[in-house]
């Protein structure tokens, strides 16, 4: 599988430019790829004030997924604010070629930012299966909470999207190559780079980690768009040889 992960800085609680400004990226590069990868929270940065920049499932961000889903022929995900029955999410959005779209609404609200007082925690695990990999979508401060990323051999690709500042950011490094040795699996993780409103400072550090905790794509510190691709059969064959997955514990999650 062929990604493209979107590394760029975020403008403050606007859609509009945002979209513009990704827009430009997006058709800025002519190679086909199978996915197309926004940071967390893409069109407004990481806001805490949801009344003001909320979209509807029906509204133009998600249009705009969907139109360049279609126009490139890939899936792109990543997540924003949705306002549904009363209630605000930090919502990952995938979107299928096709237009189709999955959802994962954000499980581990950031409490030192008052996410939890703002917005409704998600409930369930995505897996979406596409292209014969089943990929595991998750959002920035789910990384800290390594039994919900837990593969339960229903995991071919976990993936991360994230606004993590880089005071923080030997965490984000650590913690992404931790998910991919005790999982077995490739890891990406796509963070934005700059700054926001609120004074904190994003380095971006993106990156993807293969099963065994080496680098596919090192660490990268610069606006761009980083094109890496994905080798399920080495993976699997890992996976056989090794059979660390096997003596996995079992366990529910609730």
């Amino acid at each position: 599988m062929k990604i493209a992960l979107i590394q760029t800085h975020l403008i403050w609680e606007n859609p509009l430019e945002n979209r513009s400004h990704l827009a430009q990226k997006i058709t800025g590069f002519m190679e086909d790829v199978d996915l197309i990868v926004l940071p967390e929270m893409f069109s407004t940065g990481f806001t805490m004030h949801p009344e003001s920049v909320a979209e509807t499932m029906k509204g133009e961000t998600v249009t705009w997924l969907q139109h360049f889903a279609k126009a490139k022929n890939c899936a792109i995900t990543g997540s924003l604010v949705i306002k549904e029955k009363g209630n605000y999410y930090n919502r990952l959005i995938f979107v299928f070629p096709d237009g189709k779209i999955q959802q994962y609404d954000k499980r581990h609200l950031f409490t030192l930012a008052g996410e939890d007082t703002k917005f409704t925690a998600g409930k369930s695990k995505l897996i979406v299966e596409y292209k014969g990999w089943k990929i595991c979508p998750l959002i920035c401060y789910d990384l800290r909470f390594p039994v919900f990323s837990r593969n339960q051999n229903d995991c071919d690709l976990l993936l991360y999207v994230a606004n993590w500042p880089n005071m923080r950011a030997n965490a984000w490094n650590a913690l992404l190559k931790a998910r991919a040795i005790e999982n077995m699996s490739y890891t990406i993780g796509v963070n934005r780079i700059g700054a926001d409103e609120n004074g904190n400072t994003y380095f971006g550090d993106s990156q993807v980690v293969d099963s065994m905790g080496n680098y596919s794509m090192n660490p990268q510190q610069s606006e761009g768009v980083f094109i890496v691709e994905l080798d399920k059969k080495s993976q699997d064959l890992n996976r056989k040889k090794f059979g660390f997955l096997n003596d996995a514990d079992q366990f529910e999650l609730k």
